[in-house]
């Protein structure tokens, strides 16, 4: 019969087991070619990973209490080695504290990359890489914009269903330090009071309208004070006036977000009391944006760290008038 001191030896030894797998993971990862990128792994690998960050995201409440200094990033949307790139000017987990804010997957061709290197690192340092859900972390869209062919033609439906299911998991938001609220989408005008956040049941996909719907599809519209419907056909936008109330109403001071492209790989808006974070330059190939990365200090201060594409057609540079939806 086995002792205590026997058990706790071997739960030791599976911990120590499981911390080289992961370890193992995040340097073939950081080893990674496009011609070398089905070589990596097994699909049982990435399916274990899968199940592991399910299990993390329980533990975690929707809404997420984090603390300053930070670095957060918008959208990587499955452009793996500009997140590399990413990483690498800005430091590595765990000496570089991280905040995603999610899509990660769909347009970009190495959606399991990203997933799988941010789902690892998670999983390593719960304490250092926080990862929030983005409008793309939900079944209807990510079945239609790229990410279920990718797994179905790399590996199977299997590996694209337990992805879903830790999606279903994922938080929402998270608050840093008490005074600044980091999102995917916006604000809601159903968002009262943030313990509203705690009857969230999970497992669940994002509906087109409610307090999820808008924590993950909202955007900004400088043509109105409050809300109104998106374009979208999901969540709705809010204004100024939206804004000011809702931080008011919180206590809170700076709202993050991310959803949209924008020029510079960021962009303020309602005073600078909301901005849009976006982290994958060249979007989609097509698009000539920079991408930006926002530091929190220790002192509460805001600076960004700007990586720009490599613009070999000046002549056909083209400024869009405003963020680009995602």
């Amino acid at each position: 019969m086995d002792t205590p001191a026997h058990k706790a030896a071997g739960n030791d030894k599976q911990k120590l087991k499981v911390v080289a797998w992961l370890n193992s993971v995040i340097e073939r990862l950081k080893g990674w070619t496009q011609s070398h990128c089905q070589k990596l792994f097994v699909e049982k690998e990435l399916i274990e990973l899968c199940y592991r960050a399910r299990e993390t995201f329980w533990k975690n409440n929707v809404k997420l209490e984090v603390k300053a200094p930070i670095k957060i990033c918008g959208d990587i949307h499955g452009q793996y080695s500009d997140l590399l790139a990413l990483l690498e000017l800005n430091g590595w987990p765990p000496e570089t504290k991280y905040l995603f804010l999610g899509d990660y997957v769909d347009r970009g061709p190495f959606s399991i990359e990203v997933m799988s290197l941010l789902f690892a690192y998670q999983i390593l340092y719960p304490d250092k890489v926080s990862l929030l859900r983005g409008n793309h972390e939900s079944r209807p869209v990510n079945m239609q914009y790229g990410f279920f062919l990718e797994c179905r033609k790399r590996y199977s439906v299997t590996l694209y269903d337990a992805f879903q299911m830790a999606f279903y998991c994922m938080p929402l938001c998270a608050v840093i330090s008490d005074k600044i609220i980091c999102m995917h989408g916006g604000i809601s005008e159903d968002l009262v009071d943030l313990k509203q956040l705690d009857k969230v049941e999970r497992p669940c996909d994002i509906p087109d309208i409610g307090v999820i719907a808008d924590l993950t599809w909202a955007d900004p519209d400088h043509s109105i004070q409050m809300y109104n419907e998106s374009f979208r056909g999901a969540g709705r936008v809010f204004g100024v006036e939206a804004v000011k109330k809702f931080l008011k109403m919180h206590n809170l001071e700076l709202i993050v977000r991310a959803h949209q492209v924008v020029d510079d790989g960021y962009e303020f808006f309602a005073d600078r009391q909301c901005v849009t974070i976006f982290s994958a330059p060249s979007y989609c190939g097509t698009m000539n944006n920079a991408a930006a990365v926002m530091t929190i200090d220790e002192e509460m201060v805001c600076s960004f760290t700007v990586m720009r594409p490599d613009l070999q057609k000046k002549e056909k540079e083209n400024k869009s008038p405003g963020p680009v939806p995602t």
